[in-house]
């Protein structure tokens, strides 16, 4: 080798220039950020960056850019976002091809190896100030970006404990409606292209232990972490608010709304619908949505005069379904499809379809048949199946007895256990299907008699409505009736999607028999709620334990528990009587029902001597 040619040392062979520093400059910004937060769309930005190396011509736009393999629509969003503030803040003229006077080199995020030998000593110094005892770099606190869905949520359970008097938690639809204003996205609707809500991101606050999930439906609140940082944010929030708010005010990142917070990463690569586009049809309806006048009643008044959209909007639980934009739909439940006489409940499909019913089948965890508004939705370009349209449940609920069928249930018991849980599943107008008349009943282990005295106790004192039919086509004929009758009359409804978690059981039913409600529960939350075997509290056994003594009715059995919500309270009150006939009369004056009639004493004492009693009862 010649003495005069410089020695090389390794160094590695300087590249060509990017025509397109600035994009090339943000991609990395954006890549590190991620990496820096451990998301795994940093390998996204990697593809991006590599592909815009690889380009020898110079963009002139973002969107240009979409030629090139490992750019979809999301990125150039991004990017064309970006391009658009450094117009703004460069002039319209600046030059897009070249850096900015004072902007740092490209370089990769970890300088130390591209540093000097004489630096690496001292940069390895004081990366060791960051290592922990194992020689692990400490990682850095989680903090959600302003605006996301950690962040409303945070924000949201630190302002509730901050009323006095506070319960200390949140239910999850109570704590959705009120995080929705702090937060960009929806907690109830995923993006377009995208199965991920805002929602998702409480897993991750429960993963770093900032949110505490409890009982069954689910409470959540804050850990002692949680509140801590929760209490931060609400500060940086309060400064916010009070200091000015001018053009250069920052909104959240954009790798935010790219990166889901759960484990799944979106492709940003697709080619497939324009992303950046809304739909038109959610928006107008979210926007007719909060205008709709509302009554103290929860319904939308048909006269619409203008309100605060402020106040009628603390009004709604959820969405909006406007009069055209939703269909009546009757559910059936599998059950009457298959198993048991399969010709019989053939029939009945049969019946159905030849008299042009719209239904579906499903599974229905109470009552047989009842009808659903669901919304219509379009099929999106690209997509192979039109995406599930929301489904609110209306207040009429139908459970089939045939005769056969009916003595069996009140042999073992189901009958009254099915009364109790559609009476509790939130729908205020339960109706019994009674298929058969009296000479079916002739070959049955029960009596005629007793069986039409069930039916007529059902109508009396239930308040059930009964509707008598011969067969299974009857059976269908009546159900078409009912579809078509309540077709027409919601057909002028607003409806608006309430949560039975919020406002409990109680409806108000003060208008006219026969007057739709326009608050309605969503589909899902009734049919989860109507779970059989579902995770039950102590008060629900207790409730379960009380209906299965002779005599006590589900009215009865909830006059009880409004006094003696547990067997612990009951016992307790039985300890602090002061002697046995007062024990035998405690229950005797509980008032149950609409005519408000006392329990009596012989069902008191009947109760006393079950949970009293040491041994077997006589």
């Amino acid at each position: 080798m010649p003495a005069s040619e410089p020695v090389r040392l390794g160094r590695k062979r300087a590249l060509p220039s990017c025509p397109n520093p600035l994009f090339l400059k943000w991609l990395t910004e954006l890549r590190d950020e991620a990496k820096e937060k451990g998301h795994k769309i940093q390998y996204t930005y990697q593809k991006a960056i590599s592909s815009l190396t690889k380009y020898p011509l110079p963009l002139r736009s973002a969107k240009e850019a979409k030629i090139l393999q490992n750019f979809g629509d999301g990125i150039c969003k991004i990017l064309d976002e970006k391009l658009q503030r450094y117009y703004r803040e460069n002039g319209s003229n600046a030059s897009i091809h070249c850096l900015p006077k004072g902007a740092p080199p490209l370089g990769r995020t970890d300088n130390s190896n591209n540093l000097a030998p004489s630096r690496k000593k001292n940069a390895a110094g004081d990366e060791g100030k960051e290592m922990g005892g194992g020689g692990k770099r400490k990682k850095r606190e989680y903090v959600p970006q302003k605006r996301s869905g950690g962040y409303a949520v945070l924000l949201t359970l630190y302002r509730q404990t901050q009323i006095p008097g506070s319960k200390g938690f949140m239910f999850k639809l109570e704590l959705q409606t009120e995080a929705q204003h702090l937060c960009d996205k929806s907690f109830t609707v995923p993006d377009l292209g995208s199965k991920y809500t805002a929602w998702s991101s409480v897993s991750t606050l429960i993963q770093k232990n900032l949110v505490i999930k409890t009982h069954n439906p689910a409470r959540f609140s804050l850990t002692e972490e949680g509140l801590a940082l929760a209490e931060r944010l609400a500060s940086a929030e309060q400064e916010t608010k009070g200091g000015a708010k001018g053009d250069g005010e920052e909104v959240r990142s954009q790798g935010e709304e790219l990166e889901e917070e759960e484990e799944g990463v979106v492709d940003l690569t697709e080619s497939g619908e324009d992303e950046e586009k809304e739909d038109s049809n959610s928006l107008t309806k979210r926007a007719a949505c909060v205008t709709q006048p509302m009554n103290d009643e929860g319904r939308v008044c048909s006269s619409a005069h203008p309100q605060n959209s402020q106040t009628t909007g603390k009004k709604l639980n959820g969405e909006c379904l406007l009069p055209g934009n939703y269909e009546i739909i009757l559910c059936v439940d599998f059950i009457e499809t298959t198993g048991g006489s399969h010709h019989r409940k053939q029939e009945l499909v049969k019946e159905l379809q030849r008299n042009g019913v719209h239904f579906d089948v499903r599974k229905l965890n109470v009552g047989d048949f009842l009808w659903v508004a669901r919304e219509k939705v379009a099929p999106l370009p690209g997509q192979l199946r039109a995406p599930a349209g929301k489904e609110l449940v209306l207040d009429y609920i139908i459970e089939r007895k045939r005769m056969d069928d009916l003595c069996g249930s009140i042999i073992d018991g189901r009958f009254r256990e099915q009364k109790f849980r559609m009476k509790r599943c939130g729908l205020r107008r339960p109706i019994y299907l009674v298929e058969g008349n009296g000479s079916a009943a002739s070959h049955l282990s029960l009596p005629e008699t007793t069986l039409q005295q069930a039916i007529v106790n059902t109508q009396v004192v239930d308040g059930f409505f009964v509707k008598r039919v011969q067969d299974v086509r009857e059976s269908a004929a009546y159900l078409t009736v009912m579809t078509r009758y309540l077709t027409k009359l919601y057909q002028n409804c607003s409806l608006i999607c309430r949560s039975r978690e919020l406002e409990g059981d109680a409806r108000s039913d003060t208008g006219e028999r026969g007057s739709p409600s326009c608050s309605l529960m969503s589909f899902a939350e009734f049919n989860y709620g109507a779970v059989k075997n579902k995770c039950q509290t102590v008060r629900e056994v207790f409730a379960r334990q009380l209906m299965q003594i002779s005599g006590l009715s589900g009215d009865k059995a909830t006059a009880i528990l409004e006094q003696y919500s547990t067997p612990h309270s009951l016992l307790t009150a039985y300890e602090q009587c002061a002697n046995e006939a007062e024990k035998e009369k405690l229950l005797s004056c509980i008032r149950y029902g609409k005519l408000k009639r006392n329990l009596g004493p012989a069902l008191s004492r009947t109760l006393y001597q079950l949970y009293c009693t040491q041994g077997a009862l006589s």
